[in-house]
């Protein structure tokens, strides 16, 4: 199905440390434009690791990251977000000295395409009602939105995601999950790290499976079904 679509991410042989800590050994991962890719794994298995790499946040990495063709080992942070990839930490980051608009509004605009403000508002209606109340007010549902829109405003169509559906309630990871498919229709990359599999397992093109910081094995959604056995044996799904 991807075949003929344009690379937007590729890792070859990375590598990551923390400290004395070597956590990913040689992480090999294609992604293609339009695509939903999801890393799987256990806890500590490197997933997050995965996605700080390419954008830049371990102390050290080696081997290749190329985002839109250009590789970006030796860049920084602030110079990858520039190509139009945006990443949503676990933590979110919400500023609770700012109202929920001026959280929207606070990451400069990187790249052309990204959503309006009027666009933002009719996908997360939630976060139109609460424009004025401060970021910490908002619940945990409403915070990880609100984390979400402030990448796609910037015109980052590449998204890093890192388990936004943790601890939320199953009504809000629904929205999350429409949320997610609307952003597809859109047009926008997403690679997500989840620990909640069935969130994830309608949503994805894509499978990555990771222990000890490499990818064991790659599937598509149509193998989905072939390769349960094995995730429940592996994940306990």
């Amino acid at each position: 199905m991807f075949e003929t679509k344009r690379v937007v991410l590729e890792l070859k042989n990375l590598h990551a440390h923390y400290g004395e800590s070597h956590v990913l050994h040689g992480v090999n991962m294609l992604v293609h434009e339009g695509e939903v890719v999801t890393l799987l794994g256990r806890n500590g298995a490197g997933r997050s690791t995965t996605l700080k790499s390419i954008i830049g946040l371990v102390e050290r990495r080696s081997g290749s990251v190329m985002v839109q063709g250009h590789e970006c080992i030796q860049m920084p942070p602030h110079q990858i977000a520039q190509l139009g990839l945006g990443f949503c930490p676990e933590e979110r980051g919400i500023f609770s000295s700012l109202s929920c608009e001026e959280n929207l509004l606070l990451p400069p605009i990187l790249k052309e395409g990204g959503l309006s403000l009027e666009d933002i508002y009719a996908m997360f209606p939630n976060l139109s009602e609460r424009r004025s109340s401060p970021g910490t007010r908002l619940s945990g549902g409403e915070q990880q939105m609100l984390a979400v829109a402030r990448i796609v405003r910037t015109g980052a169509k590449l998204l890093l995601l890192d388990e936004i559906s943790e601890g939320l309630a199953p009504v809000i990871v629904q929205a999350l999950a429409r949320m997610i498919t609307a952003l597809r229709s859109k047009g926008f990359t997403i690679v997500m790290v989840e620990q909640n599999f069935r969130f994830v397992a309608p949503l994805a093109d894509r499978f990555y499976t990771m222990e000890h910081g490499q990818i064991i094995e790659t599937f598509s959604q149509s193998q989905l079904g072939e390769k349960m056995n094995m995730l429940q044996e592996f994940l306990g799904v």
